[in-house]
């Protein structure tokens, strides 16, 4: 069964200084009004991957055709600032996304892969002011808890050919490189998986846990 995740709050160090962050987070699926937040979101950190010299994602983020079908299917989740609801009328962005589906690239997943028995990191994107503060690690374990809790052997993901940094993290985060496929027309192409485990994430209260349970 799907741990449980606890509520709390999150503090940590920002990637621009160090910031005490003791705000409760949510995780839950996103929904159409949800949109420009989540394009905005994007684009911000495709221009801060840019300014690194790393073009995994277009500079300027994603056109909305993109993002659309990930809502419309329900596999994308946003991470929300709970103190946002204390001023309904500010227009707060997520905190971060992440999208989880079971939609295996076919340029890069093999049927030797066996593309059903995992799960797809896509998408995974943190704000700027929360940088740093392990947001990231915690939304990897829930999608491998989600992996593991609908039946799924693997938790994969696919990252930019030339990005040594973020691949060197995502070892650091128990993944191992599977291969790398050298398309001339995809950034992407690194390509990482590890076991479905199951994880008690404390860095957010979970929303999505009783449609799972009740799935």
């Amino acid at each position: 069964m799907h741990s449980i995740t606890a509520f709390g709050t999150f503090s940590g160090t920002s990637g621009s200084g160090t910031a005490t962050l003791l705000h409760p987070l949510a995780l839950r699926r996103a929904d159409r009004s949800d949109l420009q937040g989540v394009l905005t979101l994007l684009a911000d950190t495709a221009e801060w991957l840019h300014s690194k010299g790393v073009s995994q994602w277009p500079r300027g983020g994603f056109g909305p055709e993109r993002i659309e079908p990930l809502i419309e299917e329900r596999v994308l989740y946003l991470l929300d600032d709970e103190l946002r609801y204390l001023d309904p009328d500010e227009d707060v962005p997520p905190v971060a996304t992440i999208a989880l589906d079971g939609h295996a690239d076919p340029e890069f997943w093999a049927p030797a892969d066996d593309p059903g028995s995992a799960l797809y990191v896509h998408k995974l994107a943190v704000a700027r002011p929360w940088a740093g503060t392990g947001l990231g690690d915690a939304l990897l374990d829930w999608a491998g808890d989600t992996a593991r809790a609908t039946g799924r052997r693997w938790l994969r993901l696919d990252c930019a050919k030339r990005n040594q940094e973020l691949q060197d993290y995502y070892r650091r985060r128990g993944f191992q490189h599977v291969r790398t496929v050298d398309l001339p027309h995809r950034a992407s192409g690194a390509l990482f998986q590890r076991p479905a485990e199951s994880a008690m994430v404390a860095a957010f209260r979970d929303l999505t846990l009783p449609e799972l349970i009740g799935a």
